[in-house]
């Protein structure tokens, strides 16, 4: 009987413990750069690999579902857990706050999962002092021009929004050095054929 108990034991043991803490894959992107097209492909192709879905105060864009795109919440939600340090990294965007909560990452890489987190700049710098092992990656738009084009074909900001946004774009790609990969996004099969290489080279 103890023989089988002790068995028992070492079985759980086993099976509870990881193989390897898990990978965290951080990629910032200027809006409108690809990043959300870019990180579809990359969960399609790791159907295993956990997606972090960022907090934001912001209200929802057309055809945007709540718990798949971003988990909407009020800005006082929000600042309440400012408040309560319970925020990975958080930053106040364009007038409205967005965030990733550090519980969510922490039981995924204890318990082995790999980790896709999408967020900016800003976002990363926060991240990579609590995690330095994370793997940044840098989604870079072929010119500005490009950029201003995509981000006026959306259709979703006034002249006034796409104005800022380039400037931020600026500061962001001004960044991209401090970065372990940089993508061009020109052709996007590329940069997704890119983007899976070096997540699939890093997983293996």
């Amino acid at each position: 009987m103890g023989k089988r108990h002790s068995q028992k034991v070492r079985t759980q043991a086993t099976t509870s413990v990881p193989d390897r803490p898990g990978l965290l894959f951080i990629l910032s992107a200027p809006s409108g750069a690809g990043k959300s097209t870019l990180c579809r492909a990359v969960r399609d192709r790791f159907p295993d690999l956990l997606y972090s879905i960022s907090y934001t105060t912001r209200q929802p864009r057309p055809g945007e579902q709540n718990g798949v795109d971003y988990q909407f919440i009020a800005k006082n939600e929000f600042e309440k857990k400012i408040a309560r340090g319970q925020w990975a990294e958080w930053a106040e965007v364009h007038g409205n706050y967005y965030g990733t909560l550090a519980d969510l990452l922490d039981r995924g890489l204890n318990g082995g999962r790999d980790i896709l987190l999408d967020i900016d700049v800003q976002g990363m710098h926060q991240i990579i002092k609590r995690y330095p092992a994370g793997i940044t990656i840098f989604i870079m738009p072929p010119s500005l021009d490009t950029l201003r084009y995509r981000l006026e074909a959306r259709g979703t900001d006034s002249p006034e929004v796409i104005a800022v946004r380039l400037v931020n774009a600026q500061k962001e790609m001004a960044q991209k050095d401090l970065y372990r990969h940089v993508i061009v996004n020109d052709q996007l099969a590329d940069a997704v054929a890119e983007l899976i290489d070096i997540v699939e080279k890093y997983r293996s």
